[in-house]
């Protein structure tokens, strides 16, 4: 496989103990979009922070692909516009840019119930806005649904495969935590067929 570092920022000195080190073992790298003037709540600035890590990785012999920015997500409970901002910037990221994303998924939904439902829907809208990865909970209900319809709606599940197979294990679950058992569609036929 290959390595991920988790990660670097845009601040000079990080910058340069971290990449010679990525290039060195040919390893991945989350891109933090942060510099020493801290965290930006303007996409622009973000956005600028990404371009200079990714320029600076290039000049160390870094390919653009093993570059993932993170646009950093912020609680959407304190800041209400946090989402759209990531939307802009991962977009940005894809179109202008050309490399990949990654996100802490569920920092958006922090400090606020019913947290599933929010990360879910986060990811999907991030995923339609191009995001590649995140760092999140694939278990989770929710986040595991969201993530699979994503897939299917932006093309990137092949005639819904992930979706169908999904689907029948959730069914074939649903039926023996009940103790029933899911009849075939040719055992169904037969019963109509006899009524």
């Amino acid at each position: 496989g290959k390595a991920l570092v988790n990660s670097v920022t845009g601040e000079d000195e990080r910058m340069e103990a971290v990449l010679p080190l990525i290039k060195k073992y040919d390893a991945a790298v989350v891109a933090i979009s942060n510099d020493e003037t801290g965290i930006s709540e303007d996409p622009e600035v973000r956005l600028a922070v990404a371009r200079k890590i990714i320029e600076r990785a290039q000049d160390h012999g870094i390919k653009k692909e093993n570059v993932l920015i993170d646009p950093l997500v912020m609680p959407i409970g304190a800041m209400r516009y946090a989402g759209r901002q990531v939307f802009e910037i991962v977009r940005r990221c894809r179109d202008e840019l050309g490399v990949n994303t990654c996100c802490g998924a569920s920092n958006v939904s922090f400090g606020l119930p019913n947290r599933g439902p929010l990360s879910g829907t986060f990811l999907a809208m991030a995923i339609g806005a191009g995001l590649t990865s995140a760092i999140t909970n694939p278990i989770e209900e929710h986040i595991k649904t969201s993530i699979l319809a994503a897939d299917v709606m932006t093309g990137n599940d092949e005639n819904c495969t992930n979706w169908i197979i999904a689907s029948r294990q959730a069914a074939k679950e649903a039926a023996a935590a009940d103790g029933s058992s899911t009849p075939s569609t040719e055992g169904r036929r037969e019963r109509r067929v006899r009524r």
